[in-house]
């Protein structure tokens, strides 16, 4: 019998979870958390995210959909019901927003008799990203990192085990990132922050030390499994650098890179959704097998988001992947086991030449910030990503289920898709409305308006705005408050979308998909007496992943359309606006939230009673079938999800909705001439 070696203790097993209420998602957490969770990665509402209350216009359709809606310390207590914030480490998905709900989770554990300096856990709190991929930013970015820089100064302090940033690189890569730009684009806006914080006077020099210790990262594992784990070893050996050579960090504990990891919601297909099961596994042993470069807390998604909110049970069984390969295989009974190997070192390397090389480029610009103000990073981004949707679309990268081996037998697990997801039951808004009033009627409305104050007075100077949030956090302030309080003092923001600069991802080759479809944007721009066909592109409601929309754009622009797309947090209002000033031929929308249902019916009733009755409207999003049908039965002219992979295709698709809203006859290509 083989002996048995002492056993390396396991990582963080997370799941990404929240939604409804409050005490529906406090529910569900117990219950995680008794099947062997080991910590909480909460997912918080758009409304709550972006700093809205759920009662306001823009959160319409959107409370409790993708996570849970915290208004104010009491949604925070009703979270955090009967669960011992000192003994749970709790990782919060929050970023513009995530000094907020920091000062909310601080005042609930005090409420609970914790010692605060003994929290553990993670606020997200990367806003740089937040401008190139999810969109859940407030701010402009100097007041944004003036946030960050006073949260780090405050934990440091104040909670020691806690990681007040989370900068992601998983975001990155759901928006286009190749590895080496994942690498070195989160490494600029870790250099970024600490930037900040050496430069604030907040933090004595002694303690940089501290600050880099408690600098967390939160990365994407895709399927290409070499490549995605010689991109964490990469990761590892750069951050050790950077620490050492830039900041002077010593003591290698402190330098330790240290990361959390949700493998890639992105490559999971609504075609044949179990083939999503064994993407999962291998992406997550490419950040689980070296032992050098293993992540420190794993959350996997479910086999059927692509296809909707997952059940419980989902949730369980990708938990249930975690623990099997932690309690029954023997990978944690040994060392490294890819050291020495000569492929792993030389992808390794080559990665961090490239990595270090774009580094170098975005600060020769002055840093991650002029780059995101520029557009430079976003543009990048773009292209990337179209360039990796045209290898898909010519076969050139193989999806098995979705452009190969689309043949399948029926399959059991989604054979009734209504019940194969989670519906959020719209009552759940209601009632969280309806508490929310209750709420502002309870408190002290004067103590609520004094913190509020004191609040914008702090924001108008350089004091740390840590104490004077939680101040407004004790006093009932809501979250919706909280922010507009601080979008007085700072302002907004709305950053490039990256799809003016993107350069063309997909040929025109004679004969090909994309010169037939021009010729028929062409051919029916004339027929209707325009110069070019218009198409604007809308993301109504709160939901900020731009990625499918950016590509339409892309596309469609290449196409020969003239695009309008405004970004992302639009009002139906202010799209139909928009489609009428600009006289366009077709409204496409983008949701991925969930909040078709109640978002899109709006713009058609608002576009049909502007007299406009020409004008096609599509949709795009994880739109279940049945809901599908419903919106094609209230006016919608098509609706494309996840399984139209073919973005030329779509294109085309829309020409045809375009000639027969103007009942023009289908468009046929001219034949090919013969060869002689």
């Amino acid at each position: 019998m083989t002996e048995h070696q002492k056993r390396d203790r396991p990582w963080l097993m997370r799941t990404y979870a929240g939604h409804s209420t409050a005490s529906d998602s406090n529910a569900l957490y117990r219950r995680n958390l008794a099947k062997g969770q080991t910590g909480l990665s909460v997912a918080f509402d758009l409304p709550t995210q972006t700093g809205y209350d759920s009662d306001h216009i823009l959160a319409r359709g959107e409370v409790g959909r993708v996570g849970v809606p915290v208004g104010h310390v009491g949604d925070m207590r009703t979270l955090f019901d009967g669960i011992p914030l000192e003994q749970t480490n709790t990782s919060m998905t929050i970023n513009a927003t995530a000094m907020w709900l920091l000062a909310l989770y601080q005042v609930v554990a005090e409420e609970q008799g914790a010692d605060i300096a003994k929290l553990t856990g993670t606020t997200q709190n990367d806003i740089v990203k937040e401008y190139l991929s999810r969109g859940t930013h407030v701010f402009p970015p100097g007041p944004s990192v003036r946030l960050i820089t006073d949260m780090i100064a405050y934990t440091v302090g104040n909670i020691p085990k806690w990681n007040p940033i989370n900068i992601c690189s998983y975001h990155l890569q759901e928006a286009g990132a190749t590895p080496v730009q994942e690498i070195a684009y989160a490494m600029c806006t870790a250099i970024s922050v600490l930037d900040a914080v050496r430069d604030s006077g907040q933090v004595p020099a002694e303690r940089m030390g501290d600050v880099v210790a408690r600098i967390s990262f939160f990365v994407n594992a895709g399927v290409r499994f070499v490549e995605e784990m010689c991109k964490m070893r990469a990761f590892a050996q750069l951050w050790e650098k950077v620490t050492l050579e830039r900041y002077g960090v010593t003591d290698p504990k402190q330098r330790r890179f240290r990361y959390g990891v949700q493998v890639n919601s992105l490559g999971l297909t609504e075609a044949q959704p179990e083939n999503n099961v064994q993407r999962i596994v291998l992406e997550m042993l490419a950040v689980t097998l070296s032992k050098d470069a293993r992540a420190r807390a794993v959350q996997l998604p479910a086999w059927n988001e692509a296809l909707g909110l997952p059940r419980p049970w989902d949730q369980q069984w990708s938990l249930r992947i975690q623990q099997v390969l932690a309690y029954e295989s023997d990978l944690l009974e040994y060392g490294d086991i890819f050291n020495g190997s000569e492929v792993i070192e030389a992808k390794t390397a080559a990665l961090l030449a490239g990595a270090e090389a774009e580094i170098a480029k975005v600060l020769e610009m002055g840093g991650v910030i002029p780059a995101v103000e520029s557009g430079y990073l976003k543009s990048n981004l773009v292209a990337s990503h179209a360039a990796r949707r045209a290898r898909i679309e010519s076969g050139e990268d193989k999806i098995v289920g979705v452009n190969c081996f689309d043949t399948t037998e029926p399959s059991p697990l989604t054979a009734d898709l209504d019940t194969a997801i989670m519906v959020v039951d719209p009552a759940s808004e209601r009632s969280v409305l309806a508490a929310l009033e209750a709420w502002r009627g309870q408190r002290d409305e004067a103590a609520a308006q004094e913190a509020l104050a004191e609040l914008k007075a702090v924001a108008a100077t350089e004091a740390n705005l840590m104490p004077a949030t939680l101040a407004c956090a004790r006093a009932g302030v809501t979250t919706g408050e909280w922010s507009f309080a601080l979008r007085e003092v700072f302002g907004e923001y709305r950053a490039p979308t990256g799809v003016g600069g993107a350069p063309v991802a997909v040929a025109a080759e004679p004969g090909g998909e994309l010169e037939q479809v021009r010729a028929a944007v062409a051919a029916t721009a004339e027929e209707l007496g325009a110069g070019k066909l218009r198409l604007l592109v809308g993301k109504p409601g709160l939901d900020g992943h731009s990625n499918g929309a950016e590509q339409i754009a892309v596309r469609a622009r290449d196409a020969g359309f003239e695009v309008i797309y405004q970004g992302i947090r639009l009002t139906p209002e202010q799209i139909v606006s928009a489609a009428v000033a600009e006289d366009v031929h077709c409204v496409g929308l983008s949701i991925l939230s969930g909040a078709h249902a109640e978002l899109v019916p709006d713009v058609l009733k608002r576009l049909r009673r502007t007299g406009v009755e020409d004008v096609p409207v599509i949709v795009g999003g994880i739109i279940p079938a049945a809901d599908g049908e419903a919106l094609k039965a209230a006016g919608v002219a098509a609706v494309f999800t996840p399984k139209d992979f073919g973005i030329t295709t779509i294109i085309g698709r829309i020409v045809d909705e375009i000639r027969l809203a103007n009942r023009l006859q289908p468009w046929t290509p001219a034949p090919t001439p013969a060869a002689n």
